[in-house]
C-alpha cells in the first residue's frame, strides 16, 4: 500500500478543528454539557499535537497519526484499530485496554506509556478506494506491528502480541506479566531487566533478543525460538527449596516483629541475607521490620507497603516491582539495590533518630530506582549519589538536602532540587 492510497479517502483536519472536537470529547467523558464523544475514524491527523488531552473511549479507526504528539494523552479503552502511529511520540500515555490490533506503530515512543491490557494483533483494516474513497473499501489482514519502538519503562500486563512482529523493539525494563506473546517476532529485541513472570512464549521468536537480568518466573522458553539469546542474569521461579523455606523466613519477620513490640525482650532482628523472598508474597506487609537484614535479598514484586523498615540493611538487594507504598525507610540502606519499577508513594526515606543529637540518613548510592513512582515520597537528607533514576516520578516528593551527586535524572518527573 503506498502513501497515497494510505491518505486517501481520509479528511485532514487542522489542530484547531482537532483541539474542538477533542474539548467536546472532554465534557462527554466528563458528562459536562454540551460533550460529544469523539469519532474520528479515518480522519488525517499526521503531526498533530494530542498531548495530555483526555480521549478515554474516543474512537480513531484507521486514522492516520503518523509523527503526532500524544505525550500522556488518555487513551484508555480507545479504539485505534487500523491506525498509522509510525514515529508518533507518547511517552507516558495511558492506553489501558486500548485495541491496537493492526495499528503500526513502527518507530513509535512509549517509554513509560501503560498498555496494561492493550491489543496489537492482527486486524482487518478497511482500505479506502485510491480515487472514490471511502465508498469503496477493500478489507486487509494486517499484523499488528511495533518493529523498533520504544516501552522502555512502560507497564504492559496482561497485553496481547500474539503473532505481532516486534523486531528490535525495546523493552527494557518493561512490566509484561502475562503478556500473550505467542506466534511474536521478538528477534533481536531488547528486554533486559524486563519482568516477564506468567508471559506465554510459545512459538515467539527471540533469536538474538537480550534478556539480561529478565525477571522470567513460570516462562516456558522450550516452545520459543532462543538461539543467540543472552540470557544472563536472568532470574527463573522460586525453587523448591525457596518455597519450602518460606514459612521458616516468615517466622523469622514475625520474630523481629515480636522483638519491636517487646523492646528486645523477646524475638531477635530477622537476618534474610541472599534469601529468595518471593514465595512470602503480601505476607510481609505492614510488618514492623526494624534493622531487619536482607542483604541481596530476592523480593521482586513483593507487598511491603506500609512495612516499618527503619534501619533496615536492604543492600544489593532486588526489589523491583516491589510495593513500599507508605513504608517506613527512614535510616534505611539501600546502596546499590535494584528499586526499579518499585512503588515508593508515600514511602518515609529521611534520616532516623538514634538519640538527642544523633540521626542516620537513608542510602540509596548506586541504587538503581529507574521508572519508580515515587510521588510524595519523603527522601530529606537521603543520599542518593551515583544513583540511576531515570524515568522515575517525584512529583511533590521532599528532598531537602538530598545528595544528588553523579546521579542519572533523565527523564526524571516533578523533581524540583531548588526547594529548601
Amino acid at each position: 500500500m503506498d502513501a497515497a492510497q494510505s491518505v486517501a479517502g481520509r479528511r485532514r483536519l487542522s489542530q484547531a478543528e482537532l483541539d474542538m472536537i477533542v474539548t467536546a470529547h472532554e465534557k462527554f467523558v466528563t458528562g459536562k454539557q454540551g460533550g460529544k464523544r469523539a469519532s474520528l475514524r479515518f480522519v488525517q491527523l499526521s503531526g498533530l499535537d494530542l498531548s495530555f488531552r483526555n480521549l478515554v473511549d474516543a474512537d480513531l479507526t484507521a486514522s492516520i497519526l503518523e509523527g503526532c504528539r500524544l505525550v500522556r494523552t488518555k487513551l484508555d479503552r480507545a479504539s485505534l484499530f487500523g491506525c498509522d502511529l509510525r514515529k508518533s511520540d507518547m511517552r507516558q500515555a495511558s492506553l489501558v485496554r486500548a485495541d491496537l490490533r493492526g495499528a503500526c506503530l513502527r518507530g513509535a515512543n512509549l517509554a513509560q506509556a501503560d498498555l496494561t491490557q492493550a491489543d496489537f494483533r492482527e486486524g482487518q483494516i478497511a482500505i479506502p478506494h485510491p480515487r472514490k474513497g471511502l465508498d469503496t473499501l477493500r478489507h486487509e489482514t494486517r499484523q499488528g506491528e511495533v518493529d523498533e519502538v520504544n516501552f522502555s519503562g512502560a507497564t504492559l500486563d496482561g497485553s496481547q502480541f500474539e503473532g505481532v512482529s516486534a523486531f528490535k523493539a525495546d523493552f527494557s525494563d518493561c512490566s509484561l506479566r502475562g503478556a500473550k506473546l505467542s506466534g511474536a517476532n521478538l528477534k533481536e529485541a531488547n528486554l533486559a531487566g524486563a519482568i516477564l513472570d506468567n508471559a506465554d512464549v510459545k512459538g515467539a521468536n527471540l533469536e538474538g533478543a537480550n534478556l539480561c537480568g529478565a525477571v522470567m518466573a513460570n516462562v516456558d522458553t522450550s516452545a520459543a525460538r532462543v538461539s543467540g539469546a543472552s540470557m544472563n542474569g536472568a532470574l527463573g521461579a522460586s525453587t523448591r527449596e525457596a518455597v519450602a523455606k518460606a514459612q521458616e523466613l516468615y517466622k523469622r519477620a514475625t520474630d523481629n516483629q515480636l522483638w519491636c513490640q517487646t523492646g528486645g525482650k523477646e524475638g531477635q532482628a530477622a537476618r534474610l541475607d541472599g534469601e529468595d523472598l518471593r514465595p512470602l508474597g503480601d505476607k510481609l506487609k505492614g510488618l514492623r521490620l526494624t534493622a531487619m537484614s536482607a542483604k541481596g535479598a530476592c523480593m521482586v514484586g513483593l507487598d511491603l507497603s506500609g512495612a516499618q523498615l527503619q534501619g533496615a540493611n536492604l543492600t544489593g538487594a532486588d526489589l523491583r516491582a516491589a510495593n513500599l507504598r507508605g513504608a517506613d525507610l527512614r535510616g534505611a540502606r539501600l546502596a546499590g539495590a535494584n528499586l526499579t519499577k518499585a512503588d515508593l508513594r508515600q514511602a518515609f526515606l529521611s534520616p532516623l533518630p538514634l538519640g538527642p543529637d544523633r540521626r542516620t540518613p537513608a542510602t540509596l548510592q548506586g541504587a538503581r530506582i529507574r521508572y519508580a513512582a515515587a510521588q510524595t515520597a519523603d527522601l530529606s537528607e537521603a543520599i542518593l549519589d551515583g544513583a540511576d533514576l531515570r524515568g522515575s516520578d517525584l512529583t511533590g516528593a521532599r528532598v531537602a538536602r538530598a545528595s544528588f551527586r553523579d546521579v542519572d535524572l533523565n527523564a526524571v518527573q516533578g523533581l524540583d532540587l531548588s526547594m529548601p
